[in-house]
């Protein structure tokens, strides 16, 4: 099963495809509709900024809420695509999908992200606030430093 799940350990050093400078990569959900625009109009920005994803998933996630007070599945359909990180160009990009897929009511993954806000991130996850009264405040990352201040 190990070449099914796992394609890319067949390829010798396959995240030096990516450059020097590494890769970024952006995992959202977003609500499922009958005509797929939330998805339709991520990938038309990608596309208008002339960037490439050299590995995309593309998955449905099923309506089971999870009990997890800053899980990330929901019900929707989760897109992950990996970008060469190419300074302020892929900077940009992050941003303005971070700022889509919040007008969409979607989220993004926290574990896979390097850019989204505070605000995004109070969005996203409406349970924060619980979360935080469980939480040791002597606990920071610099991911909750950058979302927590």
């Amino acid at each position: 099963y190990r070449p099914f799940f796992y394609p890319l350990d067949s390829v010798s050093n396959w995240n030096k495809i990516y450059g020097k400078r590494g890769l970024i990569q952006f995992q959202c959900v977003v609500p499922k509709t009958d005509d797929n625009r939330p998805i339709s109009e991520i990938l038309g920005v990608v596309v208008e900024t002339g960037r490439a994803s050299f590995l995309a998933v593309l998955k449905e996630f099923g309506t089971i809420a999870s009990p997890g007070l800053l899980s990330f599945p929901r019900p929707g359909i989760t897109l992950c695509l990996d970008f060469p990180m190419e300074g302020e160009v892929t900077v940009n990009l992050m941003k303005r999908l971070d700022e889509m897929t919040r007008e969409f009511g979607g989220a993004i993954y926290p574990a896979k992200d390097a850019f989204m806000s505070a605000h995004s991130f109070e969005q996203y996850f409406p349970a924060l606030p619980e979360f935080e009264r469980l939480i040791d405040p002597k606990f920071s990352s610099s991911f909750w430093r950058r979302v927590r201040g």
